[in-house]
């Protein structure tokens, strides 16, 4: 038999959820100056974060066991070592592209 919980206050999230939305239409505008890298990493924390409220209160993740949450964090996991283990690649084609372009003005092209 399925264990009784109490029911969330949905009202409650989902101004929760348009409020983080706001914020997130906020931080996107040019007018603030914000940098590019931490609007990103702004950016992807408040939709992680209403990803999370989504998850946890309208599917009724909320309630479940903690393997769940071993379950949902492996991809951000494995994401997140992707990710650190190609910056190494990204800035070295930076470097070979700008050596390139030098080659090219030095030999009169």
């Amino acid at each position: 038999m399925a264990e009784q919980h109490p029911e969330p206050n949905y009202g409650g999230v989902w101004w929760f959820l348009l409020a983080l939305t706001i914020a997130e239409v906020l931080v996107a505008m040019p007018w603030l100056g914000i940098a590019h890298m931490p609007k990103v990493v702004l950016l992807v924390g408040l939709a992680l974060s209403k990803a999370s409220l989504v998850a946890l209160y309208f599917m009724h993740l909320r309630f479940e066991r903690s393997t769940l949450l071993v379950i949902a964090s492996t991809p951000l996991i494995i994401c997140a070592f992707l990710l650190f283990m190609l910056m190494p690649d990204q800035g070295g084609m930076e470097r070979t592209s700008e050596i390139r372009a030098e080659k090219a003005q030095s030999s009169g092209h």
